[in-house]
């Protein structure tokens, strides 16, 4: 790997590249609070070589939501449902939208 490659996933929101002790220093959290929403399928950090868990940037956002549902006193389950649904919301208004462009075709000067 050239150091220009290594260098690009510095822009990588999903490469792993946070510890788990790293993560939860971030986020102000414990590793048992990553744990949790890793145990209710909220995120699956990848493992190292050694099994060790590496988290991406786009993984600690997540936590994070869940984390301040968690501190107004929700429970982590919900929480982390909470979490998974409206990520799922923001990605079908996102292909709603993208239908919506296609589907009008391209714009021309005059139709503006």
């Amino acid at each position: 790997m050239t150091a220009e490659n290594s260098l690009d996933r510095l822009d990588d929101e999903d490469y792993p590249a946070y510890t788990m002790g790293r993560a939860a220093e971030i986020l102000g959290t414990t590793p048992g609070f990553l744990r949790a929403i890793g145990e209710a399928r909220l995120i699956t950090p990848l493992r190292s070589a050694g099994g060790h868990r590496r988290y991406s940037r786009y993984q600690l956002k997540i936590a994070a939501r869940a984390r301040e549902l968690v501190d107004q006193g929700t429970p982590i389950e919900a929480a982390c449902r909470i979490v998974i649904l409206e990520d799922q919301l923001e990605e079908a208004q996102r292909i709603n939208e993208e239908l919506r462009r296609s589907a009008a075709g391209p714009r021309h000067e005059a139709d503006a």
